[in-house]
Parts: C-alpha cells; structure tokens; sequence
C-alpha cells in the first residue's frame, strides 16, 4: 500500500472519508485511470499534511480559508524546485476536488495558476542521433540494458509502458521466428504499472530486427538461470541483489533504474550532454525515425499512440497488423550502419571487376551504375549487362559476325 492510500484510506475506488470519494467517483467515470487517482490523491496527501488537518475537515473550511491553504501550497511547492507544470497540474487536481465538494460557482475557490510559458521545459533534453544511440546500446553493459535501450528506441513506448510488457504479450511473434516483432498496448496493463497506458489508449508498435535479436540473446540468458519463462513474467525484469531469484524473475524494472541506465549508457557513448539524456529522449527519436521514413502521418501518429484527431481516429483501421509491419520494415533506425555496410558491398563489386581485368572504361560504368543506386542490389541489373557486354566482347574481340554451320 502507497503512502497516499493509507493516508487517504483508499481501497481501490471508494474511500473512507466521503469528500475523497467524490473524488474518487468522479475520476472512475472521466478516465479510470489509476495514474490519474494516483496523482490526483497525492496532491490532495500533500495538502492535507501542509494545513495539518484531514480532507473532510479541509471541506469544512470557508471558501476565503481554502483558498488561502491552497495557494500557499501550491507556491511552496514552485519554492521547493517542482516544474511550473507540475504545480499548475496538482492546483488542478485540488480545485477539482474542492469543486466536487460545493465550492463551486460565488463559493469557488480564488487561486492563482503560475505563469508557464509555451514550449516550457523545465528540465534540459539532448536527443540523441542514431549513432549515438547505436553506441549507447553497445555501452549499456550487459544484455538486459542493450535490449532495452533498443526496445525504448525501435517501439517509441514510454518508460512506464515498456516496463510493462509481459513476456506473453510478444511470446506469439518471438515463437515465430519473426524479424519484427509485435508490441501491444492496452488499458489492462494499468495493472502492472499505473503509468502504463496513457489515457486508456489501446495501439501497438513494433520491435526492429536488432532489437529481436538483442531480446533472444537476453531471453536466452534468463532461461540458463531460471530454466523457464512463464508468461505473466515481465519481458524485462529486475537484476536487484536484494530481491530472491524467485522473486527478482517476476519484479519489473523500476522506474528510476530505467532512467539511471540510459542516462549511464549515454555517458559511456561519449555524449557530452548525456546528463539530459532521458528514456523519453529516445521515444523522440523514435518520432523522428517514423517522419524521416516517408510513412504517412496517420500510421505515424498511431505507431505514436496518439489519438488521431477528429473524425480520422474512428476511420483508421488499426485491424490490418501485417500492413502496418511492412511499412514498419521500411523506417531505417540505424542508416549509418546499412550505409557502411553498402559502401563496403560496392568497394568488394569494383575490387572483383579490376581481378577480373576489366578496362578502366568499363569499371568506370560500373563505379558510376553504384554510385546512381543506393544499393548494390538496385545497381545489379546494370552491372549485369556492362559484364555480359565484356564477355561478349572477350568471345569475340574483332566483332567479326560468325555463323555457326553444321557438320
């Protein structure tokens, strides 16, 4: 049980004091989300606890006096270091409450929202390029940490959702032997962690090829330890010390290690700035992959887990998985390393042609069939042609015309 809880009384929806279950009552039919309540109570914990008295009693205050603890706490809370953002959001929540409990209307409360400017920030982000992120993965340290980066990269799912995904929920994919692997995300995952799914939104993502293959290799270590995988463990779980094997196989990554791991991988990339890498960094740069990919916004914005806006969200057919996997397959995570790769298939072409003795007239086409393409494979039928022309040309150097006769 969380401090707010048993501060509050809260089991599940309903409350023991009733101005906090009206609270409660009122967030189960907007959003029933668990994060929601979660943040929703703590506010009104930190509250209580400023004015020294419990949520009934702080009801019972007039409006003039409410009003007074409110925006006392909410400034002490700007004084303490928290975010604009941060505090104009639990000002909010506690209006909300006080609103629900008959200070609405001439009695509702007079508090001051604190200015935030648009595009505020409170704290710095570097996101990272593909290569850095690359490097990150290779630096992470052990399997886990690799996969996870990867998987933080390739899906875009936020830190609390990707904490979250069981291994049943990829088991399917991974058993079929599939390069890209299926990432679904729904509202029942709340159950794992609070934070999981984002306003109840249900979508799914993918897994690329290099993160699949880093997951076996993880999934492949945790089997040598625990023989077995069941399929309510979490995909990635703790490697805490303090915990029993039996126990740490089935406790997920938390949060702040989550945080710690990145910003720690980041640092041994050699990022200068990697103090503000964060794991909702590499979610961007998740963002930035799908717009340089050429999908079009809608499947973007879905592979996103947004909700598409107006009447486009209930046309978008989210049914057609294998569609969206082969567009998936298109978006170049890692093109530095598919460039490096190519420009060593075209350097071993050109070294071939010149064992071969081809004439510098010739290699010299070839050089440029390679350089018009962006693949060795899209320049083959090209090259092809200019190595049956030579053939032709060895078979015949004076291009006599031949007639082949009988015996």
């Amino acid at each position: 049980m969380s401090g707010w809880e048993e501060f509050l009384r809260v089991k599940g929806w309903e409350s023991e004091h009733e101005s906090v279950n009206r609270l409660l009552r009122h967030y189960k039919r907007k959003v029933r989300s668990e994060h929601t309540k979660a943040n929703a109570c703590q506010a009104l914990k930190g509250l209580s606890e400023f004015a020294g008295m419990g949520p009934d009693e702080l009801v019972r205050l007039d409006v003039k006096e409410a009003s007074r603890f409110v925006q006392e706490f909410v400034d002490s809370l700007k004084d303490k270091g928290y975010s604009i953002r941060y505090v104009n959001v639990s000002l909010a929540y506690l209006k909300t409450f006080f609103k629900l409990n008959g200070f609405e209307g001439a009695r509702g409360l007079e508090v001051e929202r604190h200015y935030q400017p648009s595009r505020y920030r409170k704290r710095e982000e570097y996101i990272p390029t593909h290569d850095e992120i690359c490097r990150m993965a290779y630096a992470a340290g052990s399997t886990r940490n690799k996969a996870l980066i990867l998987a933080l990269y390739s899906s875009g799912l936020r830190n609390s959702t990707l904490r979250a995904v069981l291994y049943m929920d990829v088991k399917g994919d991974l058993e079929k032997a599939l390069d890209i692997v299926k990432v679904p995300v729904y509202p029942e995952m709340k159950m794992v962690d609070p934070g999981a799914c984002k306003g109840n939104i249900f979508y799914y993502s993918f897994f690329s090829r290099e993160t699949v293959e880093a997951i076996r290799e993880y999934l492949d270590e945790r089997r040598k330890t625990y023989e077995n995988i069941d399929n309510e463990e979490p995909l990635f779980v703790s490697t805490s010390k303090t915990l029993r094997p039996e126990a740490r196989r089935r406790t997920l990554v938390m949060k702040k290690t989550l945080e710690h791991l990145v910003k720690r991988a980041a640092r041994k990339a050699g990022i200068k700035r990697w103090r503000n890498v964060y794991p909702h960094c590499l979610r961007k740069a998740f963002e930035s992959a799908l717009r340089n990919s050429g999908l079009n916004t809608k499947d973007q914005e879905f592979l996103m887990g947004y909700i598409l806006p107006g009447s486009r969200d209930a046309y978008y057919d989210h049914t057609k998985i294998e569609g969206l996997r082969s567009k998936y397959i298109q978006i170049e995570f890692f093109p530095h390393k598919i460039n490096s790769v190519e420009n060593l298939r075209k350097k071993q072409v050109l070294d071939t042609f010149k064992l071969l003795g081809f004439p510098e007239d010739k290699i010299k086409r070839v050089e440029e069939a390679l350089v018009n393409y962006k693949t060795v494979d899209d320049a083959m039928e090209e090259i092809r042609k200019l190595s049956q022309e030579e053939y032709k040309l060895r078979e015949n150097p004076n291009n006599d015309p031949r007639k082949v006769i009988d015996e």
